[in-house]
């Protein structure tokens, strides 16, 4: 015999369907704010879900390296760049912020 699932976990089941299915992803700023404590597995449930079927974009100013520590899971985040970094192209901006770099110019 197996239980009905409450209201609100068939609530999260049918957002997180809506997300894998969205053609494109834009997760931005990403470690910028405090995370709950079960933001690794839900973004790697994300990934997983999404993984070879649609496009994901995933900005932030924080270094790959720090991810398990801003997750507290280091082994969901190896799994979620596993799959992030199969097909995926890293852009590396540089230390400074482009919006600052942009807006005062290196004087000659």
């Amino acid at each position: 015999m197996s239980w009905p699932k409450p209201r609100w976990m068939a609530l999260a089941d049918n957002y997180m369907d809506s997300i894998a299915l969205a053609p494109l992803l834009i997760i931005d700023d990403f470690g910028m704010r405090k995370l709950p404590h079960t933001a690794a597995e839900d973004l790697l449930e994300i990934v997983m879900r999404r993984y070879e079927r649609a496009s994901t974009l995933l900005t932030s100013n924080r270094p790959v390296e720090d991810w398990g520590k801003i997750l507290g899971d280091v082994a969901a985040v190896s799994s979620m760049l596993d799959r992030l970094l199969h097909h995926g192209h890293v852009l590396k901006c540089g230390p400074r912020s482009w919006r600052t770099k942009t807006a005062f110019p290196a004087s000659e």
